[in-house]
């Protein structure tokens, strides 16, 4: 029998044996270190300009670490702002809104007898003046029903002259003691009904000449005809519900847009005045000429004549119309136009750019930087602003700066870095900040002037 060695004594074996492999491993790492490191040394040698690169970048690393750890220990520099120069002038109070056409008047022509419709005196779309013919309506069974009426005037004529001869017979008959009072008065009472009659005959004459003159249509207005909505040929009704043609009156029209409640006191002012002009511009959607260029008449005052009597409760506005006469026919009803109206203009106010004003939980504010380079928190009294400026009635004074950029940076009565943009004139601060170098407010750095 061989011997055969314990278990435990081969397991040791094998366990020393695998840290021989460990060697090799390494061997590897290093090559490949060394390829990589002869890699990047020749990729420098061949580009002089990369390793400057690799440098600033690292040095700019280790400017923000070092920047950090400043700020966690509470010794950030103050934050850069931009600021501009509040200016005294008069501020025109304007308003802007969307307009819409209206035409002056809309008449909708229908027959008032029914016929067959033989003609019409106009094309689709012409301008038609007031009188000009329209449709013709067979006239036929008027003429006819005007001729009856005439006759039976005419009849009832004759017999009204037998009986008024018999009465005044019967009268004088009667006064003799000839005739009995009875049948003296149911004489003249016959008479007196034919003369009823004959009352009656001239109104049905009336109204046969009336409905014969119904058959020939004419315009009631001046303006332009839509389609036909009834083609000649077709039988027409009294009073149709669809009618026969739509005139638009558009020489003038009405601009009608809508302006918030708040402004009323002023548009009554103004109305009283008779100074109340809406300016008003076609839209840049709308072409005036064929080559497309924009005139002088795209933009034009107009005078505001009507302001409603009541608030629009669903909107809280007033509406206004102003009559303009469109002589060129520019405007169509239903086209969209932009109205800006001047309500009153403010003398000689402290105006800012409207980004330096800032809404608090007690209102409005701004913030002033003082000599000092300290911000200023100030409330202010908006009296108007625009899409640019803000009107100031309080809280800045022409020649003061404010920051119009960099607010949310800002604490009351800390220091702040003035800085502008690259390619802008320099911004307005204190003569100490001025003629610091702009560079380095624009990296973060410099100094404050507190």
């Amino acid at each position: 029998m061989g011997y055969d060695e314990p278990s435990s004594k081969r397991h040791a074996t094998e366990y020393e044996a695998e840290p021989l492999a460990k060697p090799k491993k390494s061997r590897v790492r290093l090559i490949l270190l060394g390829l990589l490191a002869l890699g990047i040394g020749g990729y420098l040698a061949a580009n002089p300009d990369a390793w400057q690169q690799i440098s600033s970048l690292a040095g700019g690393v280790q400017q923000q670490a070092g920047g950090g750890r400043g700020a966690a220990r509470g010794a950030g520099g103050p934050p850069p702002v931009h600021v501009a120069t509040a200016e005294t002038r008069d501020v025109p109070v304007v308003v802007h809104t969307i307009g819409n056409v209206l035409a002056n008047s809309v008449v909708t022509i229908k027959s008032q007898v029914d016929g067959p419709l033989l003609s019409a005196g106009f094309k689709e779309g012409q301008m038609v003046k007031q009188g000009d013919l329209l449709f013709r309506i067979d006239p036929a069974p008027f003429e006819a029903a005007m001729r009856q009426s005439q006759a039976q005037m005419a009849r009832d004529q004759a017999q009204l002259q037998s009986a008024q001869a018999d009465s005044d017979r019967a009268v004088m008959l009667a006064d003799r003691g000839i005739v009995s009072a009875q049948q003296r008065d149911q004489l003249v009472a016959n008479a007196k009904a034919l003369a009823a009659t004959i009352e009656a005959d001239k109104a049905a004459l009336e109204r046969a000449q009336l409905n014969l003159g119904y058959t020939t249509i004419r315009s009631p207005v001046n303006g332009k005809t839509g389609p036909y909505i009834v083609y000649p040929g077709n039988q027409v009704h009294a009073n149709d519900a669809t009618g026969l043609i739509t005139i638009t009156e558009i020489q003038p029209v009405k601009i009608s847009f809508n302006l918030p409640q708040g402004n009323l006191p002023l548009l009554q002012a103004r109305m009283r005045e008779g100074d109340l002009i809406a300016n008003v511009a076609i839209r840049s959607d709308v072409a005036i000429n064929p080559t497309g260029e924009e005139g002088d008449d795209r933009s034009f005052p107009v005078k505001v004549d009507f302001i409603t009597n009541a608030v629009d409760q669903r909107t809280g506005t007033v509406e206004l119309r102003a009559t303009f006469e469109n002589p060129d026919f520019r405007l169509v009803p239903g086209e969209l136009v932009d109205v800006t109206v001047r309500l009153d203009t403010l003398k000689q106010v402290a105006t800012v750019p409207r980004e330096a004003v800032n809404i608090g939980q007690n209102g409005n504010y701004v913030f002033v930087v003082g000599d000092d380079m300290k911000a200023q928190m100030r409330p202010v009294n908006v009296l108007f602003q625009d899409q640019t400026i803000s009107a100031l009635g309080s809280g800045v004074k022409a020649g003061e700066t404010v920051i119009i950029d960099g607010q949310l940076r800002v604490n009351p009565g800390a220091s702040v870095l003035v800085t502008r943009p690259e390619g802008e004139a320099p911004a307005n601060a204190s003569p100490q900040a001025a003629g610091e170098p702009q560079a380095a407010g624009r990296q973060g750095g410099g100094r404050t002037g507190g």
